[in-house]
């Protein structure tokens, strides 16, 4: 139905109409900029969300990254951050696609409208000029008519008033009645003749202002409104497929994301547990029996300590190993002779190589180059990755002088193309490099030998958390000790019990400072709150110490972040026990510090 045909009276209405139209693409127009901004927001807090749980660059996260579940969380996170970028590329859309072309066009679409409703008024205001002139022009033929009508009356009168007489006024009076007649009446009939004329005008711009002007405008709105409705159609179209066009990369991403899932292996990763934490050494063997009985038969001569050797000779008689009462507190330390003490002091000298102690290690000390303070496992593993990074760094390095070999002999070859004696000092460098790494890997490949070398076999098993075996010089720990302790921190050992000597020859005797000094020359720390025990711990390690469930102790070391606090039970008995085993109250001055 056209507009023209059927509103030709409603000028004003279809004037508000497209004045909401306006409105109504503006409204959307602003829609559709709140949505962009949305997703704008939503990818930066997605990347800052991916971002922040990226793995750092330290060695906690590159040891998780060995386990299967954590490089599938890293490749969700990484995902995330894809799907992010999805979401900007959707905003970019509806900026470029729609928003930037509704802007646009408004401004178009405003011009159109004010142009066509400015015509629509001209013409209303030429009809209304029109109609004007018309009314002027029946009002004055209505007065000239009345005129007419009066003089002739007038005239009339005269004429025939029986009483006039014949004198020359009232000639001339009669004369100038029927003049002013003869008068009004032609101008009533000009007037009527000008009143017709404009009828007939005003009658044609009528019939052209309400079937030709009027609907040609009319007409032009109604296309401009299509047009309108029809934009916003494609608008709301295109709103629509900007989501569309981004789902295949999103589903991607996801499927990323499910594939990460069922990339995770839980044997994998229960394997790499065993991997990371394997110590290398061989689990306690059984206790041997101890026939307390024979010692009841011995004489007083036979228990003595300088008859070791006698009474290993005696069949059936199996003498004890006794642990070497590394002790603190030598008050608290049972009553030895001085020649067995000396004995186990040396061959504990000459068996096990002196190693960086727990704490030393735990206060920030250096780690040692040939990774002494490792269990014999993951030292192996530590001294094999080392091996292998340097040969890597070997390889590298004789690629680079293959390169420079050859572009010496292309420039022997062609001297124009460049010196040969240039490439010597690079070839030189590079020669000093490729030794200095090869001695580097000889020198890890010595630790490593002798590290597998002193491996534990399986048949080799021993109580190591009861008995302080000597002749086994080759178990290394990362806690300096794998022997018992007693609850006080200081090895014991029984009386008049019997020392298995290892047959081979024993050093001098030597000072015990060395060993002492890791102990007696550090500070004392003060004390920065209590803790209660919440389980037994039995403290094996050297550096620990024993506590019982439910037990207060002092705390005068926090945990560093590797799973252990440092506590004092009395003046001389202090050690590390694991955090979890404890309950910490530290005290208002050492939290705010």
């Amino acid at each position: 139905m056209s507009w023209g045909t059927e509103l030709w009276d409603q000028f004003d209405n279809l004037e508000k109409h497209t004045q909401w139209g306006i409105e109504f693409v503006e409204k959307y127009t602003k829609f559709v900029k709140e949505r962009s901004e949305i997703e704008t927001n939503y990818a930066k807090q997605i990347r800052n969300l991916s971002k922040k749980y990226q793995p750092k660059k330290n060695s906690k996260e590159e040891e998780e990254s060995k386990y299967t579940f954590c490089r599938a969380f890293l490749t969700t996170l990484n995902e995330l951050n894809d799907y992010a970028g999805q979401h900007e590329v959707i905003s970019e859309n509806l900026t470029s696609l729609i928003i930037t072309e509704l802007a646009r066009y408004l401004q178009e679409l405003k011009t159109e409208r004010k142009s066509h409703f400015h015509d629509g008024r001209k013409a209303q205001q030429h009809i209304e000029s029109s109609w004007k002139q018309l009314e002027a022009s029946k009002k004055r033929f209505e007065r000239e008519c009345k005129e007419a009508e009066r003089a002739q009356q007038y005239f009339e009168k005269m004429d025939a008033d029986i009483n006039v007489t014949k004198a020359d006024v009232e000639k001339r009076s009669f004369h100038k009645a029927r003049q002013q007649a003869q008068m009004r009446h032609q101008m009533a009939s000009d007037s009527k003749s000008e009143y017709a004329a404009y009828l007939e005008k005003f009658n044609k711009e009528q019939n052209e202002h309400y079937y030709t002007i009027i609907p040609n405008i009319f007409q032009k709105l109604q296309d401009m409104e299509e047009k309108r409705i029809e934009r916003i159609s494609v608008c709301m179209k295109t709103f629509a497929d900007v989501d569309r066009q981004v789902l295949p990369i999103v589903g991607k991403c996801l499927d990323g994301m499910t594939n990460a899932a069922e990339s995770i292996e839980p044997k994998a990763d229960s394997k790499q547990v065993v991997e990371s934490f394997k110590s290398g050494f061989e689990p306690p063997g059984d206790v041997e029996f101890e026939d307390y009985g024979q010692a009841m038969k011995r004489t007083v001569s036979e228990t003595s300590l300088s008859n070791t050797k006698e009474s290993k000779e005696k069949p059936g008689v199996k003498a004890k190993s006794k642990l070497w009462p590394f002790i603190k507190n030598k008050n608290k330390s049972p009553k030895q002779h001085k020649e067995p003490l000396s004995h186990r002091l040396n061959d504990f000298m000459a068996s096990k190589p002196k190693m960086h102690c727990l704490r030393s290690l735990r206060r920030g000390g250096s780690v040692p180059e040939d990774f002494s303070h490792l269990p014999p496992e993951q030292r192996r593993k530590k001294l094999q990755g080392k091996i292998d990074e340097l040969s890597k760094d070997i390889q590298k390095e004789m690629d680079q002088r293959d390169a420079l070999t050859k572009m010496k002999d292309v420039y022997i070859k062609n001297p124009q193309m460049g010196d040969p004696a240039s490439v010597d000092p690079r070839l030189t460098e590079i020669g000093q490099n490729i030794e200095k790494l090869q001695s580097e890997v000889q020198k890890f490949e010595g630790w490593l030998a002798e590290v597998e070398e002193r491996m534990p076999s399986k048949s080799d098993s021993h109580r190591k958390s009861g008995l302080y075996e000597t002749q086994n010089s080759t178990t290394v720990s990362n806690n300096c000790a794998q022997d018992r302790e007693s609850p006080d921190g200081s090895y014991t050992e029984e009386q008049n019990s019997e020392v298995q000597v290892k047959a081979q020859p024993i050093p001098t005797p030597t000072t015990t400072t060395e060993f002492d000094d890791e102990f007696d020359d550090e500070e004392v720390l003060p004390t920065i709150g209590t803790c209660k025990a919440l389980y037994p711990f039995e403290g094996h390690n050297e550096g620990t110490i024993s506590v019982a469930e439910g037990e207060l102790l002092y705390v005068i070391e926090e945990d560093k972040g590797d799973g252990w606090t440092r506590v004092r039970r009395n003046e001389d008995e202090e050690g590390y026990v694991p955090t979890s085993y404890v309950e910490v109250f530290l005290e208002t001055n050492a939290k705010d510090s």
